[in-house]
């Protein structure tokens, strides 16, 4: 009798000990975002960079881009279920005309398989492409990391997923930044890297700049 009139007690207790959505961690920054949005609003039809930390970090972003109206909303830390669940406040307002996400590589080393990855891209494609059909969609492809090599086989698994599902639609596109930050031995060069083995230093954006700017300025598929 006492067994059964503790159960609901903790099954209660359990879920009142559940965490957040994962994207709940980031909402003083999205509201951040949208603060700055009413002062000083992105121009539309912009390129919208958006993602985790190697987005944010990006601090010479409209230097590296000088013919290019370019603006950064990258959130440190986020997967890329949580750029998918924000589209509708830092995507879908601005109205840009290309959107450059980078994520990925936080949510597999957090346990997340390839294919949950992929999902979530689609998701996010999907979001984007159901409220503005002429943007673009850029995914520049998750890196190799001296920090996460373990990791590195199930980045190219899920980028060889994004690349083949770019290829079948005519306003998602691949950017492949991966494979010049290898060596010759295959491995990640620890030289593109701060000392954390993780983040870009500015000779990668730089890097990442001189591939992206080509695809922003080629005809239209």
């Amino acid at each position: 009798m006492a067994a059964a009139l503790l159960l609901p007690f903790l099954l209660l207790r359990t879920d009142a000990a559940d965490p957040p959505a994962h994207e709940a961690r980031f909402e003083k920054e999205i509201q951040a975002f949208e603060a700055s949005d009413k002062t000083n609003p992105p121009p539309q039809n912009a390129i919208l960079f958006i993602g985790s930390s190697s987005v944010k970090l990006w601090t010479t972003l409209e230097r590296d881009f000088p013919n290019h109206k370019v603006f950064n909303r990258g959130f440190g830390g986020s997967h890329l279920s949580d750029s998918a669940a924000f589209v509708d406040r830092i995507v879908l307002p601005y109205r840009p005309g290309f959107v450059l996400i980078y994520a990925g590589d936080n949510d597999i080393a957090a346990g997340k398989s390839p294919q949950e990855v992929f999902a979530d891209f689609k998701r996010f494609v999907q979001k984007v492409q159901a409220a503005l059909p002429d943007t673009k969609v850029g995914f520049i492809s998750i890196k190799p990391c001296p920090a996460r090599e373990k990791y590195l086989e199930m980045v190219k698994e899920t980028n060889a997923m994004v690349k083949e599902y770019a290829a079948a639609n005519d306003r998602v596109l691949f950017i492949d930044v991966f494979t010049p930050m290898l060596t010759a031995e295959g491995r990640p060069r620890p030289e593109l890297f701060v000392k954390d083995g993780l983040h870009p230093n500015q000779q990668c954006y730089q890097l990442w700049a001189s591939i992206i700017i080509p695809v922003l300025e080629q005809p239209p598929r």
